[in-house]
Order: C-alpha cells, then sequence, then structure tokens
C-alpha cells in the first residue's frame, strides 16, 4: 500500500471489510447510530517495511516514558483492528474494554490522507485533546485505556487508522531512594493516631488501614503494580516501599466513590427551585438531551462514600471480591475525585425537605496499607469468608493459639458483618474448634435463624458438645432477635426445620439438645404472632396474617419433640376462635394431594389440631341465633372512662344510638378503639356546638357477620369430618 492513502485504495480496503462491532458490557453489539465505520481485522494486515520495526520500538518507548511506566517495564503493541471512515462515518464517546491482563492503553496509527474532520478526542481527569491526522505522515497516538474518547464525523475523504492494544510486560517500580523514610513516618503516625472522624465528637481508636485513592481507572484483570499508569506508578510505589519500611502490607484495589453535592441548574438562582407552581411552566419547551455537569452550578460537598469491591493479594497475586465501606479518616488521595470525569451523574431537584444535589459516581483504584500486625482483621473486615477460612486453615494445622488471637482481633467489626448464610456452615465449625466459648458465641453472632438448614446440625450437634446447651441457647436466642422478625419472608426458613431438627436428633445427646433449641425459638416468635392477629378486629387485615402463620406452625409441630407439640398445642386450644382463620388453612393445605403422609400427619399432632377445630365449629354451629332485637356487642376496652362508658353502650341489647358531645382527644380515642377492634359500628361527628358531638351507630354488620362466621363454620365442619375423619371432640 502507497502513502498517502488515495480514495482507489480506500475503497478496495471497504470492499473487504466489515460494519465494525462495539462492546457493551458483556455483549457486542452492532449499531450504526453509536459507530459506523469499517473493519478489518489483523489477520487480513500484514506490517513490514524496512523501517517499521525501528519506527514501532522508537515510539513505543517513548510512549512507555509518556504514560508514565516505570523505565523498565517492555512495551509491546498488539495488532488489533483496521479502521476505514468514510463520509459521514464516525465513533461515538467510549471506553476500551482491556482485552488482555497486561493491557495498559491503546495505540492508534492513522495513515496519511486527505480528508476532513475525523479527529480523535480524548478525555481524561476532566481535560479533552484533539488530535487530527496528518494528510502526509504518519500520525501516532497512545492513550491509557480508561480515557472515554471518540471519532468526530468525517466531512470529506478517507480516515484510517490501524488500532493496537499496548501491552505492559512486568518491570521494577519500586523507587531505589527518595522521601521514604518522611512517608514511613507519616504511616507510623497515622497507625498510631486516635481518628477523629469527620461529623463524630469524640475521637476513635487508631485506624486499621490506609487507603489512597489513585487517578486512574483499572479492571481486575488490569489491576496490577507494574501495569499502572501515569503518576499512579511512581505514586504507588513510594507508597508501596514506605509501607515495607513501616512493617505494613499493601495491596491494589478497586474503589467506587459517590459524593453528593448541594447544586442547582446553570442559569437560575440558587432558590429558583424552592419557588412554587406556575402555570405557565405547562407550556415551556422541554429539551430531552441528557443533561450533563455543565448544565448545573456545583457548591458545597454534602457527602462522600467510598467502597472498595475488589483487591489483590499482598503478594500481588490472585484477587478477591471483597466489599468494605472506608471512613473518611482511612482515605486520602492527591486528586479530588471531583477534578476527575464521573462515569455517572443524577441529578434530583428541591423536594421540600430534600433536593438540590448532584450524585457523582467515579470509579478509582487504590492502594490499602494496614500494618502487619493487624494485617489479619484488615482482610477479615472486608472478606469475612477469607477469614472463616484462614481461621479453618490454622486449626487444621494445630495452630490453634494463632487462631484465637485472629478470631479476637475480629470482635471489634465482626458483630456488624453483612454474614451471608453460606457462610454460616464454616463459622460453626470454626466456633466448634477455637474452644472459647466467648469468641466463638462473637463469631456467630451476625448470623440469622433464616440461614439455618440440615447442612448445619454437625456444626450445631459439635458447639454444644464443646460449650454446652445454655452457651448455645444464647446463641440462637440472638439469632431470632429483632432483625429476624422484620425480614422478608421471615418463616420461609421454617419449611427445613422439620430435616434439620431429624439429623441433630440422628448426631445423640449433643444433637437432641440443639434439636429442642430452635423449635423453642420458633414457637416463641409464632406464639407471639398469634397472639396479636387473633386478638386484632378488622377481618380484612387478621385473616391474611393468620393465614400466613399456618404453614410455619406445621414445619413447627413436625420439628418438635412430643413434649413440645403438646406444649405448643394446649396454648392454641386456648386461644379465641379467630385462631380457626390460622388452623383450617393449615389443615387444608396439609391435606392437599396428600401433601403429608399419614404417619407423619399424626406425628406432628395434626390430627389431634382436626379434633379440636372440630369441637370448636361444633359449637360456633350449635349456638344459638342472635334474636332479631338483640343489639348487644362483647367487648372490653383499656380501662379508661371513655372505654367504660363504651362497653356500657355496646352492651346494652337494645340500645342502638349513642350521642356522646365529646372533645377532640376524646373522640379520637374512642374512634382508635372502634377501628382496631373492628366493631360493627358507625362513628361520626356532628360539628355543632361545644363541644362537637360522637355520634355512634350499631350497624346490620353484628347480624351478617354472626350468619356468614355459622355458615363458614357449617362448611369447615363438613370438610374436616369427611377429609380428616375427626373422632367426636372431648371436652374443651
Amino acid at each position: 500500500m502507497s502513502l498517502p492513502l488515495r480514495a482507489p485504495q480506500a475503497k478496495k480496503l471497504i470492499a473487504v471489510a466489515r460494519p465494525a462491532l462495539f462492546g457493551r458490557g458483556e455483549e457486542t453489539l452492532s449499531d450504526t447510530g453509536v459507530r459506523d465505520t469499517w473493519q478489518i481485522s489483523p489477520d487480513q494486515i500484514t506490517l513490514a517495511g524496512p523501517s517499521w520495526s525501528a519506527l514501532l520500538s522508537g515510539a513505543l518507548e517513548h510512549f512507555r516514558d509518556e504514560l508514565g511506566l516505570p523505565a523498565t517495564a517492555r512495551l509491546r503493541a498488539d495488532p488489533h483492528t483496521l479502521l476505514v471512515y468514510g463520509k459521514g462515518q464516525f465513533f461515538l464517546p467510549h471506553q476500551d474494554s482491556e482485552k488482555d491482563d497486561a493491557m495498559v492503553g491503546t495505540l492508534v496509527l492513522c495513515l496519511p490522507s486527505a480528508h476532513t474532520g475525523g479527529e480523535l478526542v480524548i478525555e481524561h481527569a476532566g481535560q479533552h485533546s484533539t488530535y487530527r491526522a496528518s494528510k502526509t505522515e504518519l500520525t501516532l497516538i497512545a492513550f491509557y485505556a480508561d480515557c472515554r474518547h471518540e471519532v468526530t464525523p468525517v466531512r470529506s475523504g478517507c480516515r484510517v487508522a490501524l488500532t493496537f492494544n499496548l501491552l505492559a510486560e512486568p518491570g521494577t517500580s519500586a523507587p531505589a531512594s527518595g522521601p521514604l523514610p518522611e512517608l514511613a513516618r507519616c504511616l507510623d503516625q497515622h497507625f498510631g493516631t486516635p481518628a477523629k472522624p469527620r461529623y463524630a465528637l469524640r475521637d476513635l481508636d487508631p485506624p486499621n488501614r490506609l487507603v489512597y485513592l489513585l487517578d486512574h481507572e483499572y479492571t481486575q484483570r488490569g489491576l496490577s503494580w507494574e501495569r499502572l499508569k501515569g503518576a499512579d506508578a511512581e505514586r504507588a510505589a513510594l507508597l508501596r516501599a514506605a509501607a515495607g519500611q513501616a512493617d505494613c502490607e499493601s495491596v491494589l484495589a478497586l474503589a467506587e466513590v459517590k459524593q453528593t453535592w448541594d447544586a442547582y441548574p446553570a442559569g437560575d438562582a440558587p432558590w429558583d427551585d424552592y419557588h412554587g407552581y406556575d402555570e405557565d411552566d405547562e407550556y415551556e419547551d422541554e429539551d430531552d438531551s441528557p443533561a450533563t455537569d455543565d448544565d448545573y452550578v456545583v457548591q458545597d460537598l454534602i457527602d462522600d462514600e467510598i467502597t472498595l469491591d475488589w483487591w489483590t493479594g499482598p503478594d500481588d497475586t490472585g484477587g478477591a471480591p471483597i466489599s468494605l465501606y472506608v471512613h473518611d479518616y482511612e482515605a486520602c488521595t492527591s486528586t479530588p475525585s471531583a477534578d476527575l470525569t464521573p462515569y455517572e451523574s443524577q441529578y434530583e431537584g428541591y423536594m421540600g425537605n430534600y433536593g438540590n444535589t448532584l450524585d457523582r459516581w467515579y470509579r478509582r483504584a487504590a492502594v490499602v496499607v494496614w500494618p502487619r500486625e493487624r494485617a489479619f482483621a484488615a482482610r477479615g473486615e472486608a472478606g469475612p469468608r477469607w477469614a472463616l477460612e484462614e481461621l479453618q486453615g490454622r486449626i487444621q494445622r494445630g495452630d490453634l493459639d494463632g487462631a484465637r488471637t485472629a478470631a479476637e482481633s475480629l470482635a471489634p467489626f465482626w458483630k456488624h458483618t453483612d454474614a451471608q448464610p453460606e457462610l454460616l456452615e464454616g463459622a460453626l465449625h470454626v466456633a466448634a474448634g477455637l474452644g472459647v466459648a466467648e469468641t466463638a458465641a462473637m463469631l456467630l453472632e451476625p448470623f440469622r435463624v433464616n440461614a439455618l438448614g440440615p447442612q448445619h446440625a454437625h456444626g450445631l450437634a459439635a458447639a454444644v458438645e464443646r460449650y454446652g446447651t445454655v452457651w448455645l441457647r444464647q446463641v440462637v436466642g440472638g439469632w431470632f432477635g429483632p432483625r429476624y422478625r422484620y425480614e422478608p419472608h421471615g418463616y420461609k426458613w421454617t419449611e427445613r426445620l422439620p430435616d434439620l431438627c431429624t439429623a441433630l436428633r440422628s448426631l445423640g445427646p449433643a444433637g437432641t439438645a440443639a434439636a429442642r433449641l430452635l423449635p423453642t425459638g420458633t414457637w416463641i416468635a409464632v406464639d407471639e404472632d398469634l397472639r396479636q392477629w387473633t386478638a386484632t378486629g378488622p377481618a380484612e387485615i387478621r385473616r391474611p396474617r393468620l393465614e400466613q402463620l399456618g404453614l410455619p406452625l406445621q414445619h413447627l409441630l413436625q420439628a418438635a419433640d412430643q413434649e413440645q407439640r403438646t406444649e405448643s398445642l394446649a396454648v392454641l386450644r386456648a386461644q379465641a376462635d379467630t385462631v380457626l382463620e390460622c388452623l383450617m388453612p393449615m389443615l387444608r393445605r396439609a391435606a392437599q394431594a396428600q401433601a403429608l403422609p399419614t404417619d407423619t400427619r399424626r406425628a406432628a399432632g395434626l390430627d389431634t389440631v382436626a379434633r379440636d377445630c372440630t369441637g370448636r365449629l361444633r359449637a360456633i354451629v350449635a349456638r344459638q341465633l342472635r334474636a332479631a332485637d338483640d343489639w348487644s356487642i362483647a367487648w372490653i376496652g383499656c380501662g379508661c372512662d371513655l372505654c367504660a362508658t363504651l362497653e356500657t353502650f355496646l352492651a346494652s341489647r337494645s340500645r342502638r344510638v349513642l350521642e356522646w358531645p365529646l372533645a377532640k382527644d376524646g373522640r379520637r380515642h374512642v374512634h382508635t378503639r372502634i377501628d382496631s377492634a373492628g366493631l360493627p359500628v358507625l362513628h361520626q361527628t356532628r360539628r355543632q356546638g361545644r363541644p362537637y358531638t360522637l355520634v355512634l351507630t350499631k350497624t346490620e354488620q353484628l347480624f351478617t357477620r354472626e350468619q356468614t362466621a355459622r355458615r363458614q363454620a357449617e362448611a369447615d365442619l363438613t370438610w374436616l369430618t369427611s377429609t380428616w375423619n375427626t373422632l367426636p371432640a372431648g371436652p374443651r
């Protein structure tokens, strides 16, 4: 191919090319609205010529230095694709994906050709640089892989460019000399001085880590000390060397930074978002183009958050996902995030008590440093799985003292750990292996009972064998703590409870002791909910709640031993008749498609439940129908004078209406009592005179409810006697 490139040659290139693709996440897409160009794969290209090797070698040394890579590193260019842009073709702003673990950037070689437009625009750290290809000479441009860039539309002629992936071979990046002693002293001071949180009134213990944010964005594949970019390489190498002198460990991590700024739209006064609704606003023209940071005036920083989600090993091998929130007193940087380009921004206008804020998100790398003596706690806080596996390894190697010391170092933060259910099995075995009751309980504290399953039987039995039933009762009590009650689908786990208790009982006395604790804790929660919902008045609220308790109650009865089951059934028998709204759905579900074998049903006490329900239903059906003139309603209030007056009115067989002069607070109390109990009483306020008059009227629902309940009882009784073959109930 002769240069400069002419139109006939460009046409020949296009004839063997195909439309260019682009990546979005894990997908490879074709969309000429995003990328409109032709591409030729590298296997169709031959690079040759007497001066090519020398030209490329010299260029790579130049770009290695300009990109800030270590002088000992070797930069290699791997051909990627040949691109041909005709008139009107372009590539919207994008970021190159790292195709290789060693990839640090992209090299663009523009062939000389007569064309206009087609500029390469590169963005980095909030600055834009524009490069135009020469019409007579080769043009070489290199940039970091995390730089966003675009090719503007070609206005005339053809733009032809060969792209390369820039790969960095490992080199030595640690400085031989410099301000190491001073930086090492700074690290000693950081880790020896009480932390001063931004919004706290008192000092805390010295920090466990230092998180130094780098300027560039990296991928998991490309995160390595030898492939850091620009100033990142020098700063990170200096900090790493100083960490070694200060007897600290250091790793590289990936960080996400979120900042929230006080802001308002450009062109508005700061108070403009606070004014009221203007009818003319409906008729203003709307601009559908996406807003950018330039569209807002940014004022004060309200909040910032830094989280780490990946880091390398201390020896720079491998990597692991983590989840670590970085406190403000642990973080520092040479370049503020506000000086960089966010990958996402979102503006929230004024909403009455919040808003007028601009959220910005950044991806940055970081050097994380911690004292070697605190290494286990520093790594364990970010990776609970790693911590438990490391403790288990030490126990298995016979280093029991080391395991105990390491586990104790987790105590300050472990209870706040996001303990995933899949970690419980390992935690149980580690807890049993440590042989220290207090430390073992601390390791199990973050978990919830809904993590339990049959696979935990051996761990639970081993814990009881080691520490006793009283210890496990305290641990299990914590698992059933307040947080458990408010979790979605809090009782879903009980479907595993019968199999878990069966597995525990097969493991001897220790397992049998553990098997008693879990149904006991479950019954306390279920019984509390039953007492609350059976006493709730409005049927439309009460019935769905009680029906939801049926399945966990069945699982509980299956899992309990005979003594526990007898006690639970006695409590159920003493409940009000509204408990039928829990028990009947449970029995119907158990009977559907023979969901439970007969032996299992009988062993779980469901036949006894069915017999007790039969007795209740027969009693309801046998009750004398309410007389047409009987308007009495049985109800007990809170004991106050207002409730006493209300009780007297409700108990009257003949009195249907009560006109009650009552102040506002009294009316509110009576309203609440009637509504919470679901009483068939209409309550209205006649706003005449002082005080206003509360008018209470008993409604026909008093009769229709009893009739409906009677019909339901008859239907349930018929179903029970035909399906469960229940025996006549004994005296209640």
